[in-house]
Formats: C-alpha cells, sequence, structure tokens
C-alpha cells in the first residue's frame, strides 16, 4: 500500500516555497475578484510528473493558471517550473532521500577507534 505524501510539506517543497506563495497569491486574487465583480473565476492546479533517468527521482512539473474577474471581462495569469524530487519507500514524495540504516554498526565499523 502506498504512503501516503505530507501534502502541505510537498507544497512548500516545490520550487523552494514559493509555488505555494504563489499559489496563495492567486486564491486571494481570484476570491477578490469575484466578491468584486460578481462573477466566477478560476483556479487550475497542473502537476505533470517524468522520471528523471532510471533513478527513483521524478521531475515534477508545476503549473499554475488562473482567471480573475474583472469589471469588464477577465485577467490571467499562468507560471511554470519544474522541481526534482525524490520517491521513497512505498511512493512517499519528498525533497530529499530517505534515510537508511547504517551499513555497520560501530562495533562492526572496519576503523578502530584511537585510544
Amino acid at each position: 500500500m502506498p504512503t501516503p505524501t505530507d501534502t502541505a510539506e510537498f507544497l512548500e517543497e516545490l520550487n523552494g516555497g514559493a509555488f505555494a506563495s504563489q499559489i496563495g497569491h492567486a486564491l486571494s486574487e481570484v476570491a477578490a475578484g469575484v466578491v468584486d465583480h460578481g462573477k466566477t473565476g478560476k483556479l487550475v492546479i497542473t502537476l505533470d510528473f517524468s522520471q528523471i533517468g532510471e533513478s527513483s527521482q521524478v521531475k515534477i512539473k508545476h503549473k499554475l493558471d488562473y482567471k480573475v474577474p474583472t469589471k469588464r471581462g477577465t485577467r490571467s495569469e499562468n507560471t511554470s517550473l519544474d522541481t526534482p524530487m525524490h520517491v521513497g519507500t512505498g511512493g512517499k514524495i519528498t525533497l530529499f532521500a530517505e534515510k537508511h540504516d547504517q551499513l555497520f554498526s560501530r562495533e562492526q565499523a572496519p576503523i578502530t577507534p584511537r585510544t
């Protein structure tokens, strides 16, 4: 069974947090336009995934497209960037690779400690 990705953390990691900030800005602009002009607005978030080589990493293209109602029509804006992410156990997506247990215990380490 897949391990769920932490959605809030995932969004904050896309483009170093800039994408989450852009979403917040767009949400406010669309909502304000809807209330100010009594018309509908729209915000679309698109995430496209592609594998990076044969690794357990994916490139996530994140696109934000929105339309703000105005007095005489609409104003639209879109932005698109991509962020490489790691896919861990069960499909969990994170910015950094999963930590794995050490290969050797302290007693099995091939280097003897200084005395």
